[in-house]
């Protein structure tokens, strides 16, 4: 199947994995676990979790390929926000345990950057932090929790202690300021 993958169509896919087809899945594994595991990664910032998790999501996509909706859109963003949400609420459960270690992102990229041995970064998120440091404090502090950090926009006025509206107006402010800036 991996001669074939540029053959093969997201449809074609989708019914070999609907039929259990493992080569499929391994195909599927292969592709798309180092992306999924940079996601968790970046949510949780515990390496072994995220293996662990990883392992999981894998599991529940293979159970759960059913509730897939092709009108809702494409495989690999239902695989993300499957992988997303099992992180976040790993993360949910850990809150009530004390952690022993904080990793800044900066930290866990250069982690990620050893195990996977990357010669080129992803040109998506190159200086995108840069971009997102020029936004004001207030916006910054938003888009860091909500983006990279895993937060809703409820968790995030919870953290913040300010009222959703007024996180969620922030947010699309903020958003609207980095298209600017990545216009620029």
């Amino acid at each position: 199947m991996k001669r074939q993958s540029s053959l093969i169509s997201e449809s074609v896919l989708i019914e070999r994995l609907n039929q259990h087809d493992q080569q499929a899945f391994q195909w599927l594994y292969d592709q798309y676990s180092p992306a999924l595991y940079g996601v968790v990664l970046r949510i949780v910032r515990d390496e072994d979790q995220a293996q662990d998790l990883l392992q999981d999501i894998f599991v529940k996509i293979w159970k759960n390929l059913e509730s897939y909706d092709a009108t809702k859109g494409r495989l690999f963003t239902w695989m993300l926000n499957v992988s997303r949400n099992t992180a976040i609420d790993a993360l949910r459960s850990r809150k009530t345990q004390p952690s022993n270690e904080i990793r800044t992102d900066e930290d866990s990229v250069h982690i990620v950057d050893r195990q996977h041995n990357t010669e080129q970064p992803n040109p998506d998120h190159i200086g995108l932090q840069d971009v997102v440091k020029q936004l004001r404090p207030d916006r910054k502090e938003l888009i860091d929790l909500v983006y990279f950090g895993g937060y809703t926009h409820e968790e995030a006025a919870e953290e913040l202690n300010l009222p959703l509206g007024t996180v969620k107006t922030r947010i699309r402010a903020a958003l609207h300021e980095l298209k600017q800036l990545f216009k620029s």
